[in-house]
C-alpha cells in the first residue's frame, strides 16, 4: 500500500482526528447528501476512527492531522524529535511533541517523545495493534549541524563516579578508626543505599518537572517551587549553596596543600593554578571533552588506587579489621554520607541522557557502586596498616598522614591519588553549582557565560586561601547541616509532594524508587535523626 502523511498546520481541519478519505482524493468530486446519509457517514466514521480500524482504498493517502512542528535554537541544545516514518513493513512510526515549543519559559526547551505506531492494510486491525510507547523526553541537538547528540551512558557513569570519588575519600580512614572496619564497612554500604534512593527520588522529581514545564536544564530550585513553594525554594538555596561552596574550598585547599609540597610554589599560586586549569576546562569543554576528562582522570585514579593497594597491604595486619566499635558509628556518619555526595549532577545527568528513565537509573547505581568499592578496599588497607596504639578517641591522628610518614614509597602514591580524585569530584560540584547559580539568577546557563563560572570558583579560591587548615572543618559541617538536609529530606519531601498530587501518574512516568510514604518517610526521618544528634552533641561539648 501507498501510504503519506499530511501535516496540518493551525488553520487545518480540527473538527475530527482524522480527515474523510472522500475529501482527500486527488481528483474526486463530492456531491451532496441527504442529511440522515450524513449522519449516518459521520457515525460510521466515527466508530472506525475510534476503533483505529482504517481501511482506505489502495490509491488513498493516510492523512493524521499533528501538531505544527518548529525546529527553534534554544540555548541548551534541544530540540523536538523530527517525525520518522517505516513504511515497507506497513508500520507508520510518528512522533509528535507533546508541549508546544511557545510553553517553554526557561532557557531550555523540552519535547516529549511519544512513538505512535499505526498499521495500514486494507482490512481492518483491532485498538491492541495500536502501540503507544514514551521514550526519552526530548533530543538534544547540535546548533552548527542540527543533528541529534544522543547523551552517553558512558560518560553519565564517569560523570556520578568521578563526583562521588572526591576528598571524602581522604577522610573516611580518618573518621572510621575509631568504629574500626567491619562498623565502618556496614555503615558505607547503608549510607550508599540511602543515597542512591534520594538521587534517584531527585531524578524522578527532576524529570516530572521537565515533563511539566516543557523544558530541558531543570535545577533543583525549579523542582521546589513546583513541589514545595517558596519555603522550599529558600531552604533549598541556602543548603545547596552552603554545602557547595563548603566542599569547594576543601578541595581547594586540600589540592593547593598538595600542588605545594610536590612543587615547591607558594600556597596562592598552587591553589590559583589549580582553580584556573580544572574551572578552564568546565567553562570551555564541551559535553564529550568533559566526559573524556572524567574518564581519563577515573582510570588514572584506578591505577593509582590499584598500585597503592599492592604497595600499602604488604604491611596489613588482618586482625586489625576485625575491631568493631557501634558507639562510634554516628559520628563517622556525615563524613560517610558526605563521601557519596553527587546528587548536585543528577539534573545535569537527565538532561544529558534526555530524560530516559533507564539510562539514568544504570548512571546513577553503576556510578555510586564503583565508588562503594572503593571506599571499602580502600578503607581496609589504611584502616589494616596503621597501628592500634595511635589509635585513641582523645587523640585525632590522620591516617593518611601516619601512613605517608612511616613508608616513603606510598606518599607519593598517596598524593597523586588524593589529587586526581580532588579533581574529578572539583568538576562535578563546578559543573552543578554553576547551572544551580545560572537558574537561581536568571542567567543564561550556556558554557560562553562567564559570570555562572566566575561566581563558583573565586569564592572558594578566597576562602581557602584565609584558612588553609579548613579541610576537615568543612567536610564535617557540611556533612551534617548541608548534606543531610539538601540530598536526605528535601528529596523525601519533594517526592512526597510530588506523588501526592498525582503527577507522576497523570504523565505515565514511573516511580524510581518503590515502598510509597514508607521508604519516603524512613528517608526524611532517618537524615533529620542523624542531624538532631550532631547538634545535640555539639551542644552538649560546649
Amino acid at each position: 500500500m501507498d501510504c503519506m502523511m499530511c501535516l496540518h498546520g493551525a488553520g487545518g481541519p480540527t473538527s475530527s482526528p482524522f480527515l474523510p478519505w472522500t475529501s482527500i482524493l486527488a481528483g474526486s468530486s463530492r456531491r451532496e447528501l441527504p442529511p440522515s446519509a450524513q449522519n449516518h457517514r459521520r457515525s460510521s466514521r466515527r466508530r472506525r476512527e475510534e476503533t483505529l480500524s482504517m481501511a482506505p482504498p489502495s490509491s488513498s493517502p493516510l492523512c493524521l492531522p499533528l501538531p505544527p512542528l518548529s525546529i527553534q535554537p534554544r540555548n541548551r541544545r534541544s530540540f523536538p524529535l523530527p517525525l520518522t516514518s517505516r513504511f515497507p513493513g506497513g508500520v507508520l512510526s510518528v512522533r509528535s511533541p507533546r508541549f508546544p515549543s511557545s510553553s517553554s519559559s526557561s532557557s531550555s526547551s523540552l519535547e516529549l517523545s511519544r512513538t505512535v505506531r499505526l498499521r495500514c492494510s486494507s482490512q481492518k486491525q483491532s485498538a491492541e495493534e495500536s502501540e503507544l510507547e514514551l521514550e526519552r523526553l526530548f533530543s538534544n541537538l547540535n546548533q552548527a549541524t542540527l543533528k541529534r547528540e544522543p547523551g552517553s551512558l558512558s560518560s553519565a557513569v564517569f560523570l556520578v563516579t568521578g563526583t562521588t570519588v572526591g576528598a571524602g575519600i581522604l577522610a573516611i580512614p580518618a573518621v572510621t578508626q575509631n568504629s574500626g572496619f567491619i562498623a565502618s564497612a556496614v555503615t558505607c554500604i547503608f549510607c550508599w543505599i540511602f543515597m542512591v534512593a534520594t538521587g534517584l527520588l531527585i531524578a524522578e522529581v527532576n524529570v516530572n518537572t521537565m515533563c511539566e514545564l516543557g523544558s530541558g536544564g531543570v535545577s533543583l530550585v525549579s523542582m521546589a517551587m513546583r513541589t514545595l513553594g517558596k519555603l522550599g525554594v529558600q531552604v533549598t538555596c541556602w543548603s545547596y549553596i552552603f554545602i557547595h561552596y563548603a566542599l569547594l574550598v576543601a578541595y581547594v585547599a586540600r589540592s593547593s596543600e598538595i600542588l605545594t609540597n610536590s612543587l615547591g610554589i607558594p600556597l596562592w599560586e598552587s591553589a590559583t593554578l589549580f582553580s584556573l586549569v580544572m574551572g578552564g576546562i568546565c567553562y570551555f569543554g564541551s559535553q564529550r571533552l568533559i566526559g573524556a576528562v572524567n574518564g581519563v582522570l577515573i582510570l588514572a585514579i584506578v591505577l593509582s588506587f590499584a598500585a597503592l593497594v599492592a604497595v600499602a597491604s604488604k604491611d596489613l595486619h588482618w586482625e586489625a579489621l576485625l575491631k568493631a566499635n557501634l558507639e562510634a558509628v554516628p559520628m563517622s556518619i556525615p563524613v560517610i554520607a558526605l563521601s557519596f555526595v553527587y546528587q548536585n549532577v543528577v539534573p545535569v545527568v537527565c538532561t544529558n541522557l534526555e530524560g530516559d528513565l533507564t539510562k539514568i537509573r544504570t548512571a546513577i547505581v553503576l556510578g555510586t557502586a564503583i565508588p562503594l568499592g572503593l571506599f571499602l578496599v580502600w578503607n581496609a588497607v589504611i584502616l589494616g596498616t596503621i597501628t592500634s596504639a595511635d589509635v585513641s578517641s582523645d587523640n585525632f591522628i590522620d591516617p593518611l598522614q601516619q601512613l605517608r610518614s612511616s613508608n616513603g614509597v606510598v606518599g607519593p602514591i598517596v598524593e597523586v591519588f588524593s589529587l586526581l580524585a580532588i579533581a574529578t569530584s572539583y568538576i562535578g560540584f563546578v559543573l552543578g553549582l554553576s547551572d544551580f547559580l545560572a537558574d537561581l539568577l536568571k542567567l543564561p546557563s550556556g558554557q560562553s557565560k562567564p559570570l555562572p563560572y566566575l561566581l563558583t570558583l573565586v569564592p572558594p579560591l578566597i576562602l581557602s586561601l584565609l584558612d588553609p587548615e579548613i579541610f576537615f572543618k568543612a567536610l564535617d559541617f557540611a556533612g551534617t547541616y548541608g548534606v543531610l538536609v539538601l540530598f536526605g529530606i528535601l528529596p523525601a519531601a519533594m517526592s512526597w509532594s510530588d506523588r501526592q498530587s498525582n503527577s507522576i501518574t497523570s504523565m505515565g512516568l514511573p516511580t524510581l524508587v518503590p515502598g510509597g510514604r514508607l521508604t519516603l518517610a524512613l528517608i526524611g526521618g532517618g537524615a533529620g535523626w542523624v542531624i538532631i544528634s550532631e547538634l545535640l552533641e555539639n551542644l552538649g561539648k560546649t
